[in-house]
């Protein structure tokens, strides 16, 4: 299971500290004029090191197409792609060969598999998320084509929460917080409570939203290929995942159907339109048309640099104090993840769609 995706697929490879991460992207229409600035500072904004707030790693991160790529544009062909590891530490996890972190993946593969890379989580680390950003840079350059956008940002760290609707938000601010909250306010108190917890030796989970405008109507498939359903098998994919939910979510469970129905009208360009959109632009598994939103719950990082109680995989109970290099907080990095995410299973419905009936060369128009 390491391969995302129905039409548009990424299928990835690599681990924290092997030689390199990597991916195969098969299904990707031909003839689209790739912006390999982009692609670069779309790995830039998920890289370690950017801040204080992340693992002080340092790593370049730069992706090397291998295939699928000729003057510049995609060739329908699979898309080989390369992104080498260079500032590998694995002593820093030599305390995990024989122990398991509580809460981390170590147990349950060395269960599975009888054997696991203790190396920074081998497979399981979130180093593994490189082969979905390039897959996912490469299918916003395509939706883009299509009038669509996914823009994610970070909306609770811990229990500081940004309450304003995504509607009400300027995205410019974004990038501008080493948070990625674009409420320089919020991102301030989100940023010194990191600090704070870090310098405990401990960590902070919260939620990333994201808002997905211009997808057409019509996307999803009936019953278990539902749009929303498929969104949140990509998120909960992610590394620290634990929760998703899209439009109202769970909060809607304190309303009547009465003041959460979206009522529909006839808009000015003769097209059918909701009035409100507390559907998150999903309804029936299918995308109405309206503007989608999620958001996913993250958790505290895992790995802490304090003592935690745990056993070896002899059983035998013992402590663990980490050190090394570890984010406090993985919502920074993970923003443009959740896009990466968002844009792929976008795109492969969109494909789903219009298979047999489209002519995808119209993408590279």
């Amino acid at each position: 299971m390491n391969t995302f995706g129905h039409k548009f697929r990424l299928t990835s490879f690599g681990e924290s500290h092997g030689e390199a991460i990597g991916g195969v992207i098969d299904g990707c229409p031909a003839g689209i004029l790739l912006d390999t600035d982009f692609i670069r500072s779309e790995l830039d904004r998920r890289k370690p090191g950017q801040s204080d707030l992340t693992t002080s790693r340092r790593e370049p991160d730069r992706v090397e197409f291998l295939s699928g790529i000729y003057k510049g544009k995609t060739t329908g062909t699979p898309i080989g792609f390369l992104v080498r590891n260079t500032n590998q530490q694995p002593s820093d996890y030599d305390p995990l060969e024989t122990v398991f972190r509580p809460s981390h993946a170590d147990y349950t593969y060395q269960y599975k598999y009888g054997i696991r890379d203790h190396r920074g989580g081998g497979r399981s680390s979130a180093r593994e998320t490189i082969a979905r950003v390039v897959g996912g840079a490469i299918a916003k350059q395509v939706l883009e084509k299509q009038g669509v956008s996914v823009i994610a940002y970070t909306s609770q760290v811990g229990s500081i929460q940004l309450d304003l609707p995504y509607s009400q938000l300027d995205f410019h601010f974004i990038e501008q917080t080493p948070v990625r909250c674009p409420d320089p306010e919020t991102a301030g108190r989100m940023c010194e409570l990191i600090r704070q917890v870090q310098s405990e030796g401990d960590t902070l989970g919260g939620v990333i939203s994201c808002v997905c405008k211009g997808v057409p109507c019509g996307l999803g498939e009936p019953v278990f290929g539902k749009l929303h359903a498929a969104l949140g098998n990509a998120m909960l994919s992610i590394n620290a995942a634990k929760g998703f939910d899209y439009g109202m979510g769970f909060a809607g469970i304190h309303q009547k159907g009465s003041e959460v129905n979206d009522p529909f009208y006839r808009r000015a360009d003769g097209q059918t339109g909701t009035k409100t959109n507390h559907s998150g632009g999903i309804q029936g598994g299918i995308s109405n048309g309206e503007t989608i939103y999620f958001r996913v719950a993250f958790k505290p990082v895992a790995t802490l640099l304090r003592e935690q109680a745990t056993v070896d995989r002899h059983g035998a109970e013992t402590v663990l104090k980490m050190s090394g290099r570890h984010d406090p907080c993985v919502l920074p990095r993970a923003v443009p993840v959740v896009e990466a995410m968002a844009a792929m299973t976008l795109l492969d419905y969109y494909l789903l769609n219009n298979a047999g009936g489209h002519d995808e060369t119209s993408f590279s128009r």
